[in-house]
Order: structure tokens, then C-alpha cells, then sequence
């Protein structure tokens, strides 16, 4: 008896001193988990406790797709679908010929439309820009030199923005709370900025794809089979060299009234996301 005893007692020693050290070595070789950073839920502008910078040295930047889920309030694709009306909006205005007949166009037909403005164009076609105010349309920022935003230093980003500001509101008497960043680009750190300064990023969900030089059937084909209420809808008053935005003038009227027969009502980005146009 005695023996078995013995022979228990130093099993038992064994097992537990070996497996001691094997126990502790595992909890030592594997990695922390770092809890999961909660993002919260946005209303007017993100919680900026950890700054842009932390932002810009992400190692995986987010994608724009997942840009938009996180700043839900601040990067806008769209508006509510509860009421029948969508927003027609042009980039790259101003110029001396497509900007002219798109806003006799919307003057003909009383509709009101946004416009997204590149600076160095406000500065050569002052007498464009000053006629879009007169005739009720609402002003928002393309940047200086439709730059790609993400390949700046924040320094170039920021110039961009804030020369554009200026320009625009020597004509409205506002500073533009809405912005399109060219191409639809933007990074995160961007974003925060941008929201810091109380700005909204103005993309789209339908996209007439004028630009390409499209016939007018082309180009309402491509806006009237995918617009529904709350679409934000793009095309172009002003091209680069050597684009013909002939077709997106030409159907622009079309478009207009097919809407409206349809009970559409268009709007302005401000009536349509019930914001201000400016501060």
C-alpha cells in the first residue's frame, strides 16, 4: 500500500512540474490581440481624438468603399429614397462654351442644379461663375487644379481646398460646405479634415459617363436606367482639352422632363440632404 501511495504521489509531482513550463511558454509565444478599434456612429463630424496623422500612417489605407461605411454623414453618396427627388450635379465648371449651355438649359426649364467648381477656372471665368449665383444654383469646391487628392502632402491638400474656398466665396458670401474631390478620390485623413472644417464630400451613385464624349441617347440612357429617389446624379459643364460634352447638353433637357413625368422633382444637394450650402 505504502508503495502505491508512493508511486502516486511522485506521478502526480511529475505531471505537474512539466507541465508548468510547457503551460507558460504557450501563453508567452502567442501574440497579444489588440481589442478591435469600435468606430462609432457619426453624426456631424468624426471623432478626430486620434488625429489625421494617425490616419495617413495606417499601413493598410481603408478603400473608398469602406470610406464611405465608416463616414456615413461625411463622405455622401446619396440621398434618402423616402421622398421622389433626385439632385442633378456638373463638375469641372467653369468654361466659356459647355457651362453656358447647360445653365441656358436648366434656365429654360427652371430647374436648379449644383455645381462643382475648379479654382484656377473661377479665376478665368469670373462672369460664368457670378451668373450661376444669379440664377439660383448652388456652389460647392472641386479644388484649385482638380488635383488627385490623395497623392498630396496635407499641406498641397489643404492649399487646394482653401484657395477654392476664397474664390467661391467672393461670389456666394459663403465659405462651400460641400466639396467633390476629383476623380471621387479622397483618404482617410482627408476625410477628418474635412469634416473638422464642418464640409461634406459630395460623390455620386449615377454617373452619365459624358465625359466620354457620349451621344445624347448614350448619356440618358446611362442616367435614366439607374436613377431612383435620392440619386445623386453626375455629368460634366466643362471638359479637358479636346472633350465634347456636346451629348450631356443635348440630353439634358430630355432627361429633365422624363423625370418630371415620372413625378420626379429636382433639386439641389442642400434641399436634397436638407443641409446648408455653406457657413
Amino acid at each position: 500500500m505504502k508503495t502505491r501511495w508512493l508511486f502516486l504521489l511522485i506521478l502526480t509531482l511529475f505531471a505537474n512540474g512539466c507541465a508548468s513550463p510547457d503551460t507558460t511558454r504557450t501563453q508567452q509565444a502567442e501574440p497579444l490581440q489588440q481589442p478591435e478599434q469600435q468606430v462609432k456612429p457619426l453624426t456631424q463630424t468624426p471623432d478626430l481624438a486620434d488625429g489625421p496623422e494617425n490616419a495617413t500612417r495606417d499601413p493598410r489605407p481603408l478603400s473608398l468603399g469602406d470610406l464611405r461605411a465608416k463616414y456615413r454623414s461625411t463622405f455622401i453618396l446619396n440621398g434618402p429614397s423616402s421622398k421622389r427627388e433626385v439632385a442633378l450635379t456638373f463638375d469641372d465648371a467653369p468654361d466659356d462654351r459647355f457651362t453656358p449651355q447647360v445653365l441656358d438649359v436648366l434656365k429654360k426649364e427652371g430647374v436648379k442644379a449644383t455645381f462643382f467648381v475648379v479654382g484656377n477656372r473661377v479665376e478665368k471665368h469670373p462672369d460664368i461663375v457670378q451668373r450661376m449665383v444669379d440664377e439660383g444654383h448652388v456652389i460647392g469646391n472641386h479644388s484649385y487644379d482638380h488635383a488627385n487628392l490623395p497623392k498630396l502632402t496635407d499641406d498641397k491638400f489643404r492649399e487646394q481646398i482653401t484657395r477654392t474656398d476664397s474664390l467661391i466665396r467672393n461670389f456666394t458670401g459663403y465659405t462651400p460646405s460641400l466639396l467633390r474631390p476629383p476623380y471621387g478620390n479622397i483618404n482617410e485623413g482627408q476625410i477628418q479634415w474635412l469634416a473638422s472644417q464642418q464640409k461634406r464630400i459630395i460623390n455620386w451613385n449615377v454617373d452619365s459617363l459624358d465625359w466620354k464624349g457620349l451621344s445624347a441617347e448614350q448619356v440618358e440612357t446611362n442616367i435614366l436606367a439607374h436613377v431612383f429617389p435620392g440619386s445623386i446624379i453626375l455629368q460634366h459643364s466643362a471638359g479637358g482639352t479636346g472633350e465634347d460634352l456636346t451629348g450631356t447638353v443635348n440630353a439634358l433637357p430630355r432627361i429633365i422632363a422624363k423625370l418630371r413625368e415620372d413625378g420626379v422633382k429636382l433639386v439641389t444637394i442642400p434641399e436634397l440632404l436638407n443641409i446648408s450650402a455653406g457657413q
